[in-house]
């Protein structure tokens, strides 16, 4: 998000002041990533396999929420 800010022309300190950041410089790391960085490494990992199983929560999570 911060690279697309950037890239539209929003000013660093006020990036920094809408992502919560306590600082311009904790800003700065997110935004030394470019495109192109994270394009590349998108192409090297592979989609996951199959689906994921199916959440099925536990009697105490069940019991719990029951009593909420």
């Amino acid at each position: 998000m911060a690279m697309d800010l950037l890239q539209a022309g929003v000013d660093r300190s006020v990036i920094a002041l809408w992502l919560g950041h306590e600082s311009v410089e904790t800003t700065q790391l997110y935004l030394e990533a470019t495109l192109a960085m994270k394009e590349k490494a998108l192409a090297k990992i592979s989609a996951p396999q199959g689906r994921p199983p199916r959440f099925k929560p536990g009697d105490r999570l069940l019991a719990f929420l029951n009593n909420l």
